[in-house]
């Protein structure tokens, strides 16, 4: 679904409307920007917004439980965990004697739009509350509590729903608002133990959270590398305990230095018996005679810091459901609205809701065929992938088996090592051998080709940077020969490019120029790289994600150094021609402007910004004003130019300062959206390549994903001229510049 929410549309619609929104059930990291997002876009629309503190029981309430919203009064909230506006499970709301106080509130206080967030449990209660309004209505207006004018003032609700909830458990979306972040906490602690359970030679059972879905505990296991784990979908036969003992004595004749299990609160046997870790280190103890630890993680898995995806992710989504609500007529049921990968979703209510509940059912029944259908397509690719990356076909290559080079092209990005490791692990469990080339399209032209194992690659998942090594160098046409003769001589069947744009233009070429050289008519298959975003045939590439991370932490950081003063603030981001980061790192971060390379920079545009910031700073008593730079966006009005002038025309209301995050968006760890991407992707890929090898296939191809589909496209068809701009090196299209109207609708304060 894209937004069709121009602002003529949302203003004529707005006026005189009152909308509500509230935050109910558990708490989700991204609860917070969903709320700005709501009230910022009502108010915005020329609506009125009211924030409902503590919940549905805030309704109930009434009073100071519900309170008029202005444009500051969400201000500085993005970066903060949990919700500002307090949540509530209510028990007094489960009835309908509670929901009609909660009726007669909203009348009262004429609000007859409302925006939920929170978990299935809410979500249902949102639902019986929209579809019996007008019934308690009609009996408000019979007892004498309210008019009937007030009643016909109000002849229906308007709702939506929007899952705020880390268990990730609502059929019909990809995600839910604080699940990236209660992965991001997962991965840490995993990281963490991992280090000293590889010096002690230890195992350590780890128990996470996530209820009666085991989308945490499965995406954990992945992007933590664990041997083994247990999630409610997959009950375990009886027998496991010895199974999994076996799979962890495996694991340590591969190379592996640590033994993780990872246990999700919800596992149970095929029996019914609930799971427990205690349970699971007593039967490692028991079958593999050493010590076992365990840790529980518990509910700092949904605390703290929010992740960039649930900042910008959750503020789409309240965007679109104060949209929604502004502009429905009719009586229609409550959407709720999610994200299938980079794409906004409006899924029925009632359906989400009833689809969910049936899971646990399902799974009593052994109809774990119907279960994966409902969690999606990527809890199903996660679950076969991690089946068989802990419990591989085989762990040494056959003498004869087909051998697959594996190299980087491009600039370095976060999560090229995951997508080695996978690689290497998946392509020797199918029965390839798999051949790692040192530094790109250089060692291929100087034939620096090196045999890979299992062992070899064991703790790069977790890794920053490339061990194999990568340039930003594309072959020369010249040198075609001696990287076909290099891929003759090593018997090379097939080839894995990981990395960016370099990447792409190497296969590109070697596509135009193969029929001269035997050695290159091999089948190809790019998979995408790189902290830009900027890469045709995907909509995201490995390492945008950690890069967006580390703008986002910058600004965090940069706002709180200014708390205490007037101050201005340019910040500089990686992105070549491409505006992903700045974008996306100043949604997610809260800034006032961006400047992109797709939009450019002109005198004008700086002109209405030192107006805006004068006035601001005069008249509304702001203190502080953030302006996110790309890199490119403009090669006269550079960032420190841009600095100078707000600086000369600020006339000493503000102080002005730069920062220029630099290399950093390229190093650190990968974040776990990045490894199960790169997973994923390198899956697809490997897939690829050995179908063409069964059928004798030559192609040079991409694999990227699309809303959440993993999918291949021919080089020359994602390179086409109508496609890309080369000369910027990106695509003509790009999904997330959708996002620059909401940057103006949220972030910037008509003064």
């Amino acid at each position: 679904m894209q937004s069709e929410l121009a602002p003529e549309v949302l203003r004529n619609s707005a006026i005189g409307k009152k909308v509500a929104v509230l935050t109910s059930g558990g708490d989700a990291q991204g609860m917070n920007a969903a709320l700005r997002a709501v009230v910022r876009t009502a108010i915005f629309a020329g609506a009125d917004a009211y924030a409902i503190f503590e919940g549905f029981q805030g309704l109930i309430n009434g009073g100071d439980d519900i309170r008029r919203f202005y444009w500051n009064d969400c201000g500085g909230i993005l970066n903060r965990g949990g919700t500002v506006i307090g949540t509530f499970r209510s028990r007094e709301f489960n009835s309908r004697p509670g929901m009609m106080k909660a009726a007669k509130n909203m009348v009262l206080h004429g609000i007859d739009r409302l925006v939920a967030i929170g978990g299935d449990g809410s979500l249902a209660g949102l639902d019986e509350f929209t579809t019996e309004w007008a019934s308690m209505l009609d009996e408000l207006v019979d007892r004498g509590e309210i008019t009937a004018k007030q009643r016909k003032a109000y002849p229906r609700l308007i709702s939506a729903g929007l899952v705020g909830s880390i268990d990730n458990d609502l059929v019909g979306t990809d995600i839910t608002i604080g699940v990236d972040s209660a992965l991001r906490r997962i991965q840490e602690a995993v990281d963490a133990i991992a280090s000293t359970a590889a010096s002690h030679q230890r195992c350590f059972v780890i128990e996470v959270m996530g209820r009666k879905c085991g989308y945490l505990g499965l995406a954990a296991a992945i992007s933590g590398n664990a041997d083994y784990v247990l999630v409610p979908e997959f009950p375990p036969e009886p027998g496991w305990e010895a199974a999994m003992c076996n799979q962890l004595r495996r694991s340590r004749l591969a190379g592996g230095k640590d033994s993780i299990v990872i246990v999700a609160e919800g596992a149970t046997a095929r029996s019914g018996e609930p799971i427990t870790a205690e349970y699971v280190r007593s039967a490692i103890e028991a079958g593999l005679d050493e010590e076992a630890r365990v840790t529980i993680l518990g509910h700092v898995q949904r605390g703290g810091i929010p992740s960039a995806y649930d900042r910008w992710a959750s503020t789409r989504l309240g965007y679109e459901a104060a949209g929604y609500v502004l502009t429905a007529t009719g009586d229609q049921p409550p959407p709720v609205f999610g994200f299938r990968g980079e794409q906004v979703m409006q899924v029925p209510l009632l359906q989400a809701i009833t689809e969910t509940r049936r899971v646990p059912g399902l799974i009593r029944e052994a109809r774990y065929d119907e279960v994966l259908n409902l969690r999606g397509t990527e809890f199903r690719d996660l679950g076969r992938i991690f089946e068989e990356l802990s419990n591989p076909t085989r762990t040494e290559p056959e003498p004869q088996a087909k051998r697959i080079g594996i190299m980087h092209a491009g600039a370095l990005a976060p999560g090229m090592n995951t997508a080695a490791a996978a690689a290497v692990r998946l392509g020797i469990s199918r029965g390839f051998h798999m051949v790692g080339i040192n530094d790109g399209f250089l060692g291929l032209i100087n034939g620096e080709l090196r045999d890979l194992s299992f062992k070899e690659v064991d703790g790069w998942c977790q890794l920053g940077g490339a061990e194999l090594g990568t340039r930003r160098r594309n072959p020369e046409l010249a040198e075609l020969y001696a990287i076909s003769r290099n891929l003759e001589s090593h018997k090379i069947d097939g080839l894995l490019i990981i990395g960016g744009w370099n990447g792409y233009e190497g296969a590109e070429l070697i596509s135009a120029e193969r029929a001269r050289y035997p050695g290159l008519q091999i089948p190809i298959v790019c998979v995408p790289a790189g902290i830009d975003n900027n890469l045709p045939g995907t909509a995201m590439a490995i390492g945008a994600d950690a890069a967006l991370n580390v703008v986002v932490d910058c600004i965090d950081k940069v706002k709180m150094s200014a708390s205490a003063t007037h101050r201005c603030f340019v910040i500089e981001t990686m992105g070549r021609d491409c505006g992903y980061l700045a974008l996306m790192g100043g949604i997610a971060g809260g800034a006032e402007q961006v400047y992109l390379p797709e939009t450019g920079i002109n005198l004008e545009m700086i002109q209405a910004d030192i107006d805006w910031i004068r006035k601001s700073f005069d008249e509304q008593g702001r203190t502080f004003f953030l302006a996110v730079r790309n890199e490119r966006a403009n090669p006269n009005y550079t960032t420190q130019a841009l600095a100078h002038l707000l600086d000369e025309e600020g006339q000493a209301r503000y102080d002005t300062r730069t920062l220029t995050i630099g290399h950093t968006q390229q190093g650190g760890t990968p974040t776990p959206l990045d490894r199960l991407l790169a997973t994923r992707l390198t899956d697809g890929a490997l897939t690829n390549l050995a179908q063409q090898l069964a059928e004798g296939g030559q192609g040079i191809s991409v694999i990227g994903t699309f809303a959440n589909q993993i999918r291949a496209t021919e080089i020359l068809e994602a390179m086409k001229p109508d496609a890309v701009d080369a000369a910027k090196q990106r695509p003509v299209d790009q999904w997330w510049e959708e996002f620059r109207k909401i940057l103006d609708r949220i972030d910037r304060e008509v003064v």
